[in-house]
C-alpha cells in the first residue's frame, strides 16, 4: 500500500499530472510494474533481410520493396508459438509493427489494399497475436507509424531523397490514419499503441495532440507512448522536458534511460543489431541481454526487448533459445524486477539496484572478488543478507559506506543480493 501511494504521487506529482487527458496513473502503474516485454518487427521485407522501412530505395529498389507482399507467405508463421516464445522469456507484452514507416499493414484494413489480405498468405498477423496473447495472459500492443513513405497522400515518400509532393494532403492523410487507429482499437483492442516517425517535417505536435485526443475518444485507458510528438529521449539519450510530452511515457532507443523516479519510459533493444530479421545477424550474449535488463529496471524503466522473425513465420532458433535463457534466469531473479522501483543507488557498469516493499536487490554485473563498497543506505538498518537462490553474504556500514563482502560468487553475472531493510525501502533518496 505504501508503495502504492508513493507512486501515486511520483506519477501524479508536478507538471507530469497537470498535463491534459492523460492516462490514469494507476494504469501506468499497472504498465510499469511488468518492466519486460517483447518487441517485433516483421513484415514483407523479411524477404530481402534487410531493415524494415529504412531499406526502401536503399537497399531494396523502392519498386521492388513495395511489390515485397506479392511474395509475403509465411505459412509457418504460428501467433501461440511467439506468445509462448515470450511468456517462457518472462515478458509481460507484445508489440507487433502492424504498420511500419513502409505502410505495409499486417492486419486486413478495409481502407488500403497495401494489407496482408492481398498477400499469399492472407490471414490476419494482427488478429491471430490478439487472440493468443488473451489466451496466455500477455497484454498485446501495436506499433503504428505516424509517417508512410508508400500512401500518395503522405507528402514524404522516400526516406533517402526526403522531399514534398506537391499533390499530397495531410488533412486526407490523417483522416486515413484516424480511419485506421479506430479500426485497430475497435478489432483488437490493444493495451498500448507505440507511435513513430513523428520526427519528419509533416508531422506536428499539433497533429499529434489531435490523434491522442482521438484515441482516448475511443479508449480511455489506452496507453501510448511520446512518438506522437517531438519531445523524445530517442537514440542519444536526450534529457526531455515531459510537459512538452505527446503521450503517456518517453522512449529512449538502444540505450538504457536516464534514471527517473516521476516519468514513465521504456528503453526499446534488439536482441541481434537490425529490427527486421537478418541472415547471421550478431545475436546479443546472455549476458549482455541480462546486463541492459537490471540496468534498465535498476534506473526504473521498463525494456522492450526486440526479435525478428524469419520470412517463413518463424522466430528464429537462436534468437527463441536465448530468450529461453531470459527466462530462466527471470524465473530465478524476478522478483527483483516485477514491480520494483529503481535505486535507491543509480545503477552503473559493475551493479543496479532496485527495490520494493523493505527489500533492496542489488544486481551484480560484473565480478565483484573483494566485494562492494557502497554508499550507506540513510536511516535504515540491514536485519538479513544474503544472494537470491545462493549462500549468504555479509554487511558492515562504517563510514558513510556499505560494504558487502560476499564469500562465494555465484558462476553466472548477473547475479541478485538481497537486503532485508528495517523499514521501507521506496522512501529511500537515490544516492
Amino acid at each position: 500500500m505504501k508503495k502504492l501511494i508513493l507512486l501515486m504521487m511520483l506519477y501524479c506529482g508536478g507538471s507530469f499530472a497537470q498535463s491534459p487527458a492523460k492516462t490514469d496513473p494507476a494504469v501506468l502503474r499497472q504498465f510499469m510494474d511488468m518492466r519486460f516485454g517483447m518487441f517485433v518487427h516483421w513484415g514483407p521485407v523479411s524477404l530481402r533481410g534487410t531493415e524494415i522501412g529504412w531499406s526502401r530505395g536503399e537497399q531494396v529498389p523502392t519498386a521492388e520493396y513495395d511489390n515485397l507482399y506479392k511474395e509475403f507467405n509465411p505459412v509457418l508463421f504460428n501467433a501461440d508459438e511467439w506468445v509462448k516464445v515470450a511468456k517462457d522469456a518472462g515478458m509481460k507484452y507484445l508489440t507487433i509493427t502492424a504498420r511500419h514507416h513502409d505502410g505495409f499493414c499486417l492486419w486486413p484494413s478495409a481502407f488500403t489494399e497495401y494489407d496482408i489480405a492481398s498477400t499469399p498468405y492472407k490471414k490476419d498477423v494482427v488478429g491471430a497475436l490478439a487472440a493468443a496473447c488473451k489466451k496466455q495472459g500477455i497484454k498485446f500492443c501495436i506499433y503504428y507509424s505516424v509517417l508512410d513513405w508508400w500512401h500518395p497522400e503522405y507528402p514524404n515518400h522516400s526516406s533517402t531523397k526526403p522531399s514534398i509532393d506537391p499533390k499530397s494532403d495531410m488533412n486526407k492523410y490523417v483522416a486515413y490514419m484516424k480511419n485506421q487507429l479506430k479500426e485497430l482499437v475497435t478489432k483488437y483492442d490493444p493495451y498500448m499503441l507505440w507511435f513513430d516517425g513523428q520526427w519528419e517535417e509533416p508531422w506536428t505536435d499539433e497533429r499529434g495532440r489531435e490523434i491522442y485526443a482521438y484515441l482516448k475518444q475511443l479508449k480511455p485507458s489506452l496507453i501510448t507512448n511520446n512518438r506522437l510528438g517531438k519531445e523524445f529521449a530517442a537514440m542519444d539519450n536526450k534529457q526531455i522536458d515531459h510537459t512538452k510530452m505527446v503521450g503517456d511515457y518517453d522512449t529512449p532507443e538502444q540505450v538504457i534511460g536516464k534514471m527517473n523516479l516521476t516519468t514513465p519510459w521504456e528503453s526499446c533493444f534488439t536482441i541481434c543489431k537490425q529490427w527486421a530479421w537478418k541472415p547471421n545477424d550478431q545475436l546479443k550474449s546472455l549476458e549482455t541481454c541480462l546486463d541492459i535488463l537490471s540496468r534498465t529496471a535498476g534506473a526504473n524503466g521498463n525494456l522492450l526487448l526486440n526479435v525478428g522473425p524469419m520470412p517463413d513465420g518463424r522466430i528464429e532458433a537462436r534468437q527463441v533459445a536465448r530468450l529461453r535463457e531470459i527466462g530462466d534466469w527471470m524465473r530465478k531473479y524476478g522478483t527483483a524486477v516485477y514491480g520494483t522501483m529503481g535505486g535507491p543507488w543509480e545503477p552503473n557498469d559493475k551493479f543496479a539496484a532496485t527495490r520494493k516493499g523493505n527489500k533492496v536487490f542489488i544486481h551484480v554485473l560484473k565480478s565483484a572478488e573483494g566485494g562492494l563498497t557502497l554508499k550507506a543506505l540513510p536511516g535504515r538498518n540491514i536485519s538479513k543478507s544474503a544472494i537470491i537462490g545462493g549462500g549468504a553474504v555479509t554487511t558492515e556500514t562504517a563510514s558513510d559506506e556499505l560494504r558487502i563482502k560476499i564469500p562465494q560468487q555465484p558462476a553466472t553475472l548477473p547475479y541478485v543480493i538481497e537486503l532485508t531493510l528495517d523499514g521501507p525501502a521506496e522512501q529511500l533518496p537515490i544516492l
